[in-house]
């Protein structure tokens, strides 16, 4: 049976970062084809809440509709971004919309006053508001369909019905623990069938009477890095400034709250930060950083980055085999120190890691990071060479050290134009340079003397630092990159 069929199904977001970009690389339409197939299929399903955003922990059946109902922060904002990479490969604006309601949920749902995103929302919640120690799977998702005529009433409840799937007795045929006895849970069955705003927006309203599941309001670095990343992305590819600001207000949390110059910590809850900082932490939350770079081209932004990928090799790094430690030297509870490489639910630290290394190098020419990648992805070269399918990103990682460095330097002080033109573009292997004033021209040595052609901005479309002549048409520079 092919893996992607099997149930129970769990959202794997490295393996289609992988996929799209052996697309990129090849051509083969089969392994996009598979990433696009998958992602609207979870969005039709039960995985996706239909009516408010957010996605489901994983499916139980092999249709991603039967969802076990947590939801998680990681893969909110990793679904994030294979929804707008899914958009820019195939152009198909229904899963920028899909992006769109991760986004929201987040904001809405799963956010601190201050800017850091909370971890979870269980997924058990309460029946009955008289009996609030009774708790079932999904309670505060699923439907009677009596319910449905109640707000929307009989006609309206009928149309919105065929559209989400809605049965008079339930949908959930196969229920083995009469979980869902005369419930629905909505699905997109007939997807673009009419238009249900209002409903959506009433039924909204009723379900917010119900008893919330219990929300995990612990703020990890790790996860919030990963979400940085999934707003930074969609600043970019989808042009709104709310999703630039939700990225740096987080950045922003993290930073002032549970980073102090030297050291980055695991966790914050009730006002206190705590645990050191594992490798993954110190992995996404960079990634994160470079992420918001390149959404902002604010220079702080790297720079952190480049002192917390420092401060990871201090840490973790292996000097004997190459690749890097979970854990730091020193914590007596462990045993031994181990070095995970599996991309599962979450990538692994190290796979980012590689990455980050991958990409400050080609942003700051240190080649010192260069070296760090490659010996970490020759630790890991067996895994890579037996089991790839358990290392999607760190194969994403290899894959990116094998090819030539590309690169988009844009000089003067607009820029936005050629942003605004290339962010509907999939283009994983390129890395942008903005320079639109001195720091940014003394902080890149490569670029220092492109200079912008008769005083406009001007694009540079190179590899390895050898340029395609400049131009200062928008036009020209987007056909160069296709």
């Amino acid at each position: 049976m092919p893996p992607f069929a099997i149930a129970p199904k769990f959202p794997r977001p490295s393996t289609y970062n992988f996929l799209l970009r052996y697309f990129d690389r090849t051509k083969n339409e089969e392994a996009a084809d598979m990433v696009l197939f998958t992602l609207r299929a979870m969005a039709k399903g039960g995985m996706n809440d239909q009516l408010a955003g957010g996605f489901h922990r994983y499916s139980v059946d092999a249709n991603w509709f039967v969802p076990h109902f947590e939801k998680m922060l990681y893969d909110q904002g990793q679904l994030a971004i294979s929804y707008l990479e899914g958009f820019q490969v195939s152009g198909d604006e229904s899963l920028a919309q899909v992006a769109r309601s991760i986004f929201t949920y987040v904001l809405r749902d799963m956010t601190h006053p201050e800017g850091g995103f909370y971890s979870a929302e269980d997924a058990d919640s309460v029946i009955d508001p008289a009996h609030p120690h009774e708790k079932g799977e999904g309670a505060f998702y699923v439907w009677t369909k009596a319910e449905i005529v109640e707000v929307l009433g009989k006609e309206e409840a009928e149309r919105f019905s065929r559209r989400y799937g809605m049965e008079e007795n339930g949908n959930v045929h196969e229920d083995p623990h009469q979980e869902f006895t005369g419930k629905n849970i909505l699905f997109d069955a007939r997807p673009g069938e009419g238009n249900y705003d209002e409903s959506i927006v009433k039924l909204v309203a009723r379900r917010n009477k119900r008893i919330r599941p219990h929300l995990d309001d612990k703020v990890l670095t790790s996860w919030n890095g990963l979400m940085i990343s999934a707003f930074a992305k969609g600043a970019q590819v989808l042009g709104d400034p709310a999703y630039l600001e939700a990225a740096r207000r987080a950045a922003g949390f993290i930073l002032t709250k549970m980073y102090d110059g030297k050291q980055l910590l695991r966790r914050f809850r009730d006002g206190e930060a705590a645990i050191p900082g594992f490798l993954d932490d110190y992995a996404f939350f960079a990634q994160a950083l470079l992420d918001l770079y390149n959404a902002s081209h604010e220079l702080r932004y790297l720079k952190t980055a480049i002192a917390l990928t420092d401060k990871m090799i201090e840490l973790f790094r292996d000097p004997e085999d190459g690749g890097f430690f979970s854990t730091a030297e020193g914590d007596e509870n462990l045993v031994m120190r181990m070095k995970e490489d599996y991309d599962g639910a979450e990538p692994s630290g190290n796979s980012i890691a590689v990455m980050n290394l991958l990409r400050l190098a080609r942003l700051t020419a240190n080649t010192q990071y260069q070296a760090e990648a490659e010996r970490a992805l020759n630790a890991f070269g067996t895994r890579l060479k037996t089991t790839p399918s358990g290392v999607p990103q760190m194969m994403v990682a290899a894959m990116s050290s094998l090819a030539p460095p590309k690169q988009i330097v844009l000089v003067g002080r607009e820029p936005q134009p050629f942003l605004d033109a290339i962010r509907h573009l999939f283009l994983p292997d390129y890395t942008v340079f903005i320079v639109d004033n001195d720091e940014a021209r003394n902080f890149f040595p490569e670029v220092r003397d492109m200079v912008a052609m008769e005083g406009k901005t001007t694009a540079y479309v190179c590899e390895n630092f050898t340029c395609q002549l400049p131009t200062t048409s928008v036009d020209k520079a987007v056909e160069l990159l296709q």
